[in-house]
């Protein structure tokens, strides 16, 4: 019987935002709940989420964002997925987003936003469902 690959999730602190106890609690969660996760870690381009996205052929691309600078991130990201054929990877983000931004987060590719606080076990199952989606894992 042929042994399913565990969910991949990257997990990154975009541009200069250094406020990462939420970036590393998600990691250790979603590691307890039996995915694989890579954790790149605080001041994080684009281009060096995306690279690690393709290198280590992750299923979900989660962004931890506080500086407000989920409006640049985002489309560049989505961009840079789309110029590797790489569209399939899902992007979600956690953090500080005022009510108005989830439209053009929505509109550029993200599936879910974790507000602070939300609880683990809602992250887990989440995460579980966008990559299900992606590959037919759970």
């Amino acid at each position: 019987m042929k042994k399913e690959r565990k969910i991949k999730v990257l997990i990154a602190n975009p541009g200069l935002d250094v406020h990462d106890v939420g970036a590393r609690y998600v990691t250790q969660i979603l590691r307890d709940a039996g995915m694989e996760v890579i954790y790149l870690g605080i001041r994080q381009t684009a281009k060096d989420i995306v690279n690690a996205a393709l290198q280590e052929s992750v299923d979900v691309i989660g962004l931890s964002i506080l500086s407000g600078k989920h409006d640049t991130f985002v489309p560049e990201i989505k961009r840079l997925l789309s110029k590797n054929q790489a569209e399939e990877i899902r992007i979600v983000v956690g953090g500080i987003i005022p009510p108005n931004d989830l439209e053009f987060l929505n509109k550029h590719g993200v599936h879910e936003v974790f507000p602070p606080g939300v609880p683990g076990d809602y992250v887990v199952k989440r995460i579980r469902e966008i990559a299900g989606n992606v590959s037919g894992k759970q």
